[in-house]
């Protein structure tokens, strides 16, 4: 019998070593957010500075460009996004699976051509270098200021450059003019670059929002919900505590506070009431800004197909933000 009785000891110890082994779950795949440098998303790492992601599996991705996070949506690198609206177009009409979940900010002058001192207005720029990057809102801003004065991209001569870019070469003179934004825009408005057209141009038209995949959507809803409530969180912490806020910001944008604010200045960044109102419909602006930008980008070749721009706008969870 003690044969036996061993036998049976050593399957139950077995048996109980499994069951606790099942009972350790593996940890949550974290939602991978990919941003690049702009103003209107820094609420994502002030968030992650005051620590409103602890415990919570979000680990945001550094991009150079908006390119970059496309790029990496499309190959599976990231679940989510912050990035322009235009952007946010191209990818739906590939990716079916772009939801739109808070919108980040209008820009209102933070989207800008700048000139060299010497070209007074934006006519002058017929036959100079604009040094453009290669995206979809490059491409828009520069065909959007110069159809307000009957001009055509066709009729300067676009130079492709990275945002990194910027700044050297038109310190340079490699280029007359450059369509730029974020630090770049801010450091050589410094130098005494002249604006000789801003996105206060064409109001509510350039938008920045935070896109995720409507697979993280239904697999991880209380993770997508804790980024949302986090972005809000930071938001308001940034409109009542300013200074601390663009400290802890400032240095990862290559910016002082001061000008960290100052950039502030060139957009709106519509609150959680206001997002209800936007992504729910009850307010139009945000449902015609994206109409508007598709209709203009398939005139101009911008967009490869037509997008079903109401499928885009997903509201639960600002209606369900809380802290």
């Amino acid at each position: 019998m003690k044969p036996r009785a061993g036998v049976t000891i050593l399957l139950g110890a077995a048996l109980l070593l499994f069951a606790l082994v099942s009972c350790v779950q593996e940890p949550p795949p974290p939602l991978r957010v990919g941003t690049n440098v702009w103003p209107g998303y820094e609420t994502l790492y002030l968030a992650r500075s005051l620590g409103y992601y602890d415990n919570t599996p979000i680990r945001l991705v550094d991009y150079p460009s908006g390119t970059e996070e496309v790029r990496a949506y499309r190959n599976g690198e990231i679940e989510a996004a912050g990035i322009s609206l235009d952007q946010a177009l191209v990818l739906a009409a590939t990716n079916p699976d772009v939801r739109i979940v808070t919108v980040m900010d209008f820009s209102a002058g933070g989207d800008a051509i700048l000139g060299k001192p010497n070209i007074k207005k934006l006519p002058n720029l017929k036959g100079r270098k604009v040094g453009v990057e290669s995206t979809a809102l490059g491409a828009f801003v520069i065909t959007r200021a110069l159809g307000k004065v009957g001009l055509s991209p066709k009729e300067v001569e676009i130079v492709p450059l990275q945002v990194s870019e910027h700044e050297r070469s038109f310190k340079e003179g490699k280029i007359d003019a450059v369509v730029t934004f974020g630090p770049p825009l801010t450091k050589l408005l410094a130098t005494g670059a002249k604006i000789l057209f801003d996105s206060k141009q064409i109001p509510g038209e350039i938008v920045d929002v935070l896109i995720v995949r409507s697979s993280a959507i239904q697999n991880q809803p209380d993770v997508v919900q804790a980024l949302v409530n986090a972005r809000f969180r930071a938001l308001e912490y940034l409109q009542n505590n300013p200074l601390d806020a663009a400290l802890r910001i400032a240095p990862r944008t290559g910016v002082t506070p001061e000008q960290f604010l100052q950039s502030l200045e060139g957009l709106s960044q519509p609150n959680l009431q206001e997002n209800q109102r936007l992504l729910s419909k009850t307010d139009p602006t945000l449902l015609n800004s994206i109409n508007l930008l598709a209709q203009v980008m398939l005139e101009n070749n911008l967009l490869p197909k037509p997008v079903d721009t109401t499928a885009l706008l997903d509201d639960r969870f600002v209606n369900q933000a809380k802290w």
